[in-house]
């Protein structure tokens, strides 16, 4: 099964990823700006599929980060899913951004069996979820996403962009002071899901709180 994975949760992400190729990886590209989603992410793909010699008609599904992120980043990402998966009529799955490091670090020397992925929330926030080792060194989800500041979060050790932020608050873990959800390992954590017969989640993005744009209120008539 070949699948396109696209993230931009945070920094904007895409991979493609088989279960025939070698670890499960043909391409993959990252950003590191955190504000550039729009302008990069189709030119990367149409690139990832070039190098790969492939086309959309190749392509046997694709899955979407839905967050939690902030609206303007996640909005690019998910809207380009849905456009790649209607244009070429391939399956779209949505998986919780933050699954990606959850994989990341399961695959790590140092994950710990109960650990949290943290990440930038902004406005002294940040995003988190609680996950748990399986004995096939899969992390499954035990709580969360949820939104809140890193004095609220429970003791465990964290790992994650967030938790490299406050990394005075939180059992941070040095390795991970910097990682951001990567499409890769989102792509990766999809296959195996899927392999297992698991259901993923819809494109409805995870935003967490409200929008600070808001639609303005009828006007009054003056008198």
């Amino acid at each position: 099964m070949l699948i396109l994975a696209i993230d931009t949760s945070a920094v904007a992400s895409a991979a493609l990823v088989s279960d025939d190729a070698l670890e499960g990886v043909v391409a993959s590209f990252s950003t590191e700006d955190t504000r550039s989603h729009a302008e990069v992410l189709a030119p990367e793909i149409q690139q990832l599929l070039l190098d790969a010699g492939i086309s959309g008609n190749d392509i046997d599904g694709l899955v979407v980060g839905v967050g939690p992120g902030p609206f303007t980043g996640l909005r690019s990402g998910i809207a380009t899913a849905r456009t790649l998966s209607f244009v070429w009529g391939k399956p779209l799955y949505g998986m919780m951004s933050l699954d990606a490091v959850a994989l990341e670090v399961a695959e790590s020397t140092t994950a710990a069996p109960e650990f949290l992925v943290v990440t930038d929330a902004r406005r002294k926030e940040v995003y988190w979820a609680r996950y748990a080792l399986t004995e096939g060194q899969l992390p499954v989800l035990e709580d969360g996403p949820h939104v809140s500041f890193a004095t609220d979060l429970p003791d465990l050790p964290a790992y994650g962009a967030g938790a490299g932020l406050y990394a005075d608050t939180l059992k941070a873990n040095e390795e991970f002071a910097h990682e951001q959800p990567d499409a890769l390992y989102l792509g990766q954590f999809a296959l195996a899901r899927l392999a297992a017969g698991a259901d993923l989640l819809d494109s409805t993005p995870l935003y967490l709180r409200e929008s600070d744009a808001q639609v303005p209120g009828p006007r009054k008539r003056a008198l």
